[in-house]
């Protein structure tokens, strides 16, 4: 089995070089080009795709969808000067929260 955080640095620096260095018919270019809505777009349309196959229970159909849906965050991510760091330093501060359940469901009132 591959080293799985190693595979997410692997394709952000992927989508990063894809950013730096043009290259013909790569459909991530065309996302840079196209702009931060069109990058936006493409992230929501994944997020639900990926809510309606898990909604059916088809996990082979959900983990196809997730992974869409990170390649998408990760050309956003790039788009906005965010790092795969950055977000693995913030899931660590999380991680190391526990019982803040009740201030969570105080401050959001909406689910």
């Amino acid at each position: 089995m591959a080293d799985n955080k190693n595979e997410l640095y692997a394709l952000y620096d992927t989508v990063l070089s894809r950013k730096n260095k043009k290259q013909e018919g790569s459909y991530t270019c065309y996302l840079f080009e196209k702009g931060l809505d069109k990058i936006l777009k493409k992230v929501g349309e994944e997020c639900s795709e990926t809510i309606i196959a898990a909604k059916n229970g088809d996990n082979k159909e959900t983990v196809l969808e997730i992974s869409d849906l990170i390649y998408h965050l990760f050309v956003m991510m790039v788009n906005q000067g965010i790092s795969v760091d950055d977000v693995m330093n913030e899931l660590a501060k999380r991680s190391e929260k526990t019982g803040n359940l009740k201030t969570f469901h105080n401050v959001d009132k909406n689910t």
